[in-house]
């Protein structure tokens, strides 16, 4: 089955390393708590390298695997496997790039791999899309 990417673009009035930092490395400050599995993430995770896992490490220190980075291109583009709230048998790709811009970065995110997922691919990227809008509203206004 061939299911579109899901394409989500935003402007972001913050350098790319900046950007590329806040997505990576200060994930809990900005993302949404009733998107993660514990409710109130003590940390979220993107081990820095090809092979490194995102995690959500809890309040009470247990920790939920999300996926797995790819590619790790620091301040321009990173590439993971995504699983939340799934079984890693149903991750799909994001690829998440960082781009100077006139008034901060332009980040561009596009994730792949829908069509795995048989019938359940086509709905799963529609609610997907929503998300990442509340995602993006979020990350847009933590990066200033």
């Amino acid at each position: 089955m061939s299911v579109e990417p899901l394409v989500v673009r935003f402007d972001v009035g913050a350098s790319p390393a900046r950007a590329f930092e806040l997505w990576t490395e200060r994930t809990a400050t900005w993302w949404p708590r009733a998107h993660t599995v514990s409710g109130d993430p003590a940390a979220i995770v993107f081990e820095p390298h090809a092979q490194g896992r995102i995690v959500e490490r809890g309040p009470d220190g247990r920790e939920h695997v999300w996926g797995t980075v790819l590619e790790w291109e620091p301040p321009r583009r990173l590439r993971y496997l995504w699983h939340l709230f799934f079984d890693p048998s149903q991750a799909t790709e994001v690829d998440v790039t960082f781009t100077a811009a006139q008034a901060g970065t332009t980040v561009m995110l596009r994730q792949t791999g829908w069509g795995r997922l048989g019938d359940a691919g086509p709905p799963r990227r529609e609610r997907t899309g929503q998300v990442w809008s509340t995602i993006a509203a979020a990350f847009t206004a933590a990066a200033g």
